[in-house]
C-alpha cells in the first residue's frame, strides 16, 4: 500500500491486477484499486471530485476528471476513513495513476487539494 499526506487527509491505495481481454479487438490490462482517505487534521472536510491521470508504457495518457467518486461526495470527520474501490484498463500491461481530491474544508469554507500518490498498475506477467 502507498499513501500521501496533504493538509491532514491521508490517501492510501491498494492495487490489485484482475486480468487482461480483447475489447473492440484492442488488447485490454484490467485493474481495479481500493483508495482510504483517512481524515487525521481538526476539521470535518468534504470530497468534492476528482482528477486522474492514467498513464501507461505506450505513451497513452488519459485525463479523468468528474464530480465526488462512485457517486458519492462523502463528508469525512476527524478520525474518520472513507473506502471505496474501482477500476481501469489500460492498453499495455505496464502503467500508472496519479491524481488528486478537490477538497473542501466543512469549518472554514477553503478548498485544497488532497493528493493521490502515483501507483503502478503492473500485470504479473511484465515483471518477469
Amino acid at each position: 500500500m502507498i499513501s500521501h499526506v496533504t493538509r491532514g487527509i491521508k490517501v492510501s491505495v491498494k492495487t490489485s491486477f484482475d486480468g487482461s481481454y480483447f475489447k473492440n479487438y484492442v488488447l485490454n490490462y484490467s485493474f481495479s484499486y481500493t483508495i482510504t482517505i483517512t481524515n487525521q487534521s481538526k476539521n470535518t472536510v468534504q470530497l468534492k471530485s476528482r482528477h486522474w491521470r492514467i498513464f501507461d508504457s505506450l505513451n497513452n495518457d488519459v485525463i479523468i476528471d468528474g464530480d465526488g467518486v462512485i457517486g458519492e461526495k462523502p463528508v469525512i470527520k476527524t478520525g474518520n476513513s472513507f473506502v471505496y474501490s474501482s477500476g481501469c484498463l489500460i492498453t499495455s500491461p505496464v502503467g500508472a495513476m496519479r491524481g488528486f481530491y478537490s477538497m473542501i474544508d466543512i469549518n472554514s469554507g477553503k478548498k485544497f487539494r488532497a493528493y493521490i500518490p502515483t501507483f503502478k498498475l503492473n500485470a504479473p506477467q511484465a515483471l518477469n
